[in-house]
């Protein structure tokens, strides 16, 4: 069992940027890959980006690429996601998931929402 505590989530301005926080707890977090998700408001939920464990390589979405970061720190069972240049588009609730042996797990989400 994980379990996934999501936070950062808020109000910014179309440019500005926020950072997302994922913390982890239940397993050993340094031996699963962790990615990031969100649901815009009647769309269904899009991958954002992953991060693998070990070496930590990364993909993205597209519509983030060279925006969004997303980084891992072992130690502190996180995952972060640095949201830069944000854009209307990129309301939505965000959810970190993990990826542990077949199975996945959920957080409940924090909602961003991006003004104009």
């Amino acid at each position: 069992q994980v379990q996934l505590v999501e936070s950062g989530g808020g109000l910014a301005q179309a440019g500005g940027s926020l950072r997302l926080s994922c913390a982890a707890s239940g397993d050993t977090f340094s031996s699963y890959s962790m990615g990031w998700f969100r649901q815009a408001p009647g769309k269904e939920r899009e991958f954002v980006a992953r991060i693998m464990a070990g070496g930590g390589q990364t993909y993205y979405q597209d519509s983030v690429k060279g925006r969004f970061t997303i980084s891992r720190d072992n130690p502190k069972s996180t995952v972060y996601l640095q949201m830069n240049s944000l854009k209307p588009e990129d309301t939505a609730v965000y959810y970190c998931a993990a990826f542990v042996r077949g199975l996945d797990y959920w957080g409940k989400g924090t909602l961003v929402t991006v003004s104009s």
